[in-house]
C-alpha cells in the first residue's frame, strides 16, 4: 500500500513538472513562458516576451534586445530584435555558423513602420536610446516572428499584430501598404507576412538536413557595439553569462555595416550578400546547385559570379549571360534579380516587394569598381 501511494505521488508530481515546464511556469519570477510544440498560444501575449499597454512595448526581464552590422532587408522595414534564454543557460560561441543555443531559447523579430503627419509608413528611422521600450504611437506594429528552441529543434512561429496584441497565423497574412520612399515618392507595395513554412524555407540553411536555423546570431553579424548602450555586444552576452567559449575580440570576424561610407566598399558589399542571400547561397543552402555562393566564407570570384554563366536560371537571366561582369552593373544577372518584383526571378524570393534602392546602389557600386573582362567562350 506504501509502495502504491508512493508510485502515485511520485506520478502526480511528474505530471506536475511537466505542466510548469511546458504550459508556461515562470523562469525565476520572470514573466517568459514557455509551451511544448503542440501547444503554442493563439495570442503573443501569452508569451510574456512584451508588455503592451500605454502606447509602449517593453521588453521583459531577461529579454534582451540585440542588432545586426548589416541587416536583412524587408521593404523598408525596422525590426526590433530580442533574445532570451532560460535562467542558467548559455548559448556557445562558434567562429562562423549560429551559435549553440539552448533548448526554450526563444528569439523574436518584430517588424514596424514609422508614420508621418499624413499617415504614410515611412522608410527611415533612429533607435531611441533606451532599445528596452519602444513608442508605438508613431509606429505601426506588422509582426512579431518567433524561433523557439524545443528539444527536436527550432519551430518557426509567425505572429501578425491587431489592435493590442498579435496573433499566430500559421498561413501568412498579406496587408496592402502605401509608403514614403526615400526619394519621396509615394509606393502601395503588398506587404507579405511569411507562412510557417515559408519561414522554414530561410531558415533551413543546410537543404540536406532541413534542420531550422536562426539567421542573424552569428559571431561577425553580432560583433558590434551594444544596442541603446556602451560596449561590445559579444562582450555583453558574455559578462551577463549568455555566451560561452568567446575568444578574445580581436580574433572574431566582423561583418561591415553596409550604410557606412567609411568602410570599405566591397566590405560592405559582401556584408549585404552575406545577410540577404547567403543563406541560400551557400555551399549548404537550397541555392548551391546554382554554383553561386554568396556566403561570407566564399573566396572563390568564381563562385562569387565573376563572369559566371547561370547553371538554370531561365528566363531569371534578364537576358544577360553572366551573374556578374566586372565594371557593368548593368550587364550583370545580380543586379536584374535584386532590380525586379517579378515574383518569378526576383531574389531573395521571399521577404520583399521593393526593391531596396540603396543595396542596389551600393552593389552596382561596387560591380563598378571592379576590375576583369568576361570573354565568351566560341561554341565551334
Amino acid at each position: 500500500m506504501a509502495a502504491d501511494k508512493h508510485a502515485a505521488s511520485l506520478k502526480m508530481l511528474t505530471a506536475a513538472l511537466i505542466v510548469l515546464l511546458f504550459t508556461g511556469c515562470s523562469d525565476d519570477g520572470a514573466s517568459v513562458r514557455q509551451f511544448s510544440a503542440d501547444a503554442y498560444p493563439q495570442r503573443l501575449s501569452e508569451w510574456g516576451l512584451f508588455d503592451y499597454s500605454g502606447a509602449q512595448l517593453r521588453l521583459s526581464d531577461g529579454v534582451e534586445a540585440y542588432d545586426l552590422n548589416t541587416p536583412l532587408f524587408t521593404d523598408y522595414a525596422q525590426k526590433l530584435r530580442t533574445v532570451w534564454m532560460p535562467s542558467g543557460s548559455a548559448a556557445q560561441y562558434s567562429s562562423d555558423a549560429t551559435f549553440e543555443f539552448p533548448v526554450g531559447t526563444i528569439i523574436s523579430k518584430t517588424f514596424f513602420y514609422p508614420m508621418t503627419d499624413t499617415g504614410l509608413v515611412r522608410a527611415d528611422f533612429t533607435w531611441p536610446e533606451n532599445t528596452r521600450t519602444l513608442s508605438t504611437d508613431a509606429v505601426t506594429l506588422m509582426e512579431t516572428r518567433l524561433l523557439v528552441k524545443q528539444a527536436s529543434g527550432w519551430d518557426a512561429l509567425p505572429y501578425v499584430w491587431q489592435g493590442d496584441d498579435a496573433y499566430l497565423k500559421i498561413a501568412g497574412d498579406l496587408k496592402m501598404l502605401e509608403m514614403s520612399l526615400p526619394d519621396g515618392e509615394a509606393q502601395t507595395f503588398p506587404y507579405i507576412v511569411p507562412s510557417r513554412n515559408q519561414c522554414a524555407s530561410c531558415h533551413a540553411t543546410n537543404h540536406t538536413t532541413g534542420a531550422l536555423k536562426p539567421i542573424g546570431p552569428k559571431a561577425r553579424h553580432l560583433n558590434r557595439g551594444y544596442l541603446g548602450r556602451d560596449g561590445n555586444q559579444l562582450l555583453e552576452w558574455q559578462s551577463a553569462g549568455r555566451l560561452q567559449n568567446l575568444p578574445v575580440l580581436e580574433e572574431v570576424a566582423i561583418n561591415a555595416d553596409f550604410t557606412d561610407n567609411s568602410q570599405f566598399l566591397a566590405a560592405r558589399s559582401r556584408a549585404y550578400l552575406d545577410i540577404n542571400c547567403g543563406h541560400c547561397h551557400n555551399a549548404q543552402g537550397a541555392a548551391d546547385t546554382s554554383g553561386l555562393l554568396l556566403d561570407a566564407s566564399v573566396e572563390s570570384n568564381r563562385q562569387l559570379g565573376l563572369c559566371k554563366p547561370p547553371i538554370a536560371a531561365g528566363g531569371g537571366t534578364g537576358g544577360r549571360t553572366y551573374s556578374i561582369v566586372p565594371g557593368e552593373p548593368d550587364h550583370s544577372i545580380l543586379i536584374y534579380r535584386l532590380e525586379t518584383t517579378d515574383p518569378g526571378t526576383m531574389m531573395p524570393e521571399l521577404g520583399r516587394s521593393l526593391v531596396h534602392q540603396e543595396g542596389v546602389t551600393l552593389l552596382k557600386d561596387w560591380i563598378t569598381s571592379l576590375d576583369g573582362e568576361c570573354v565568351e567562350m566560341s561554341s565551334d
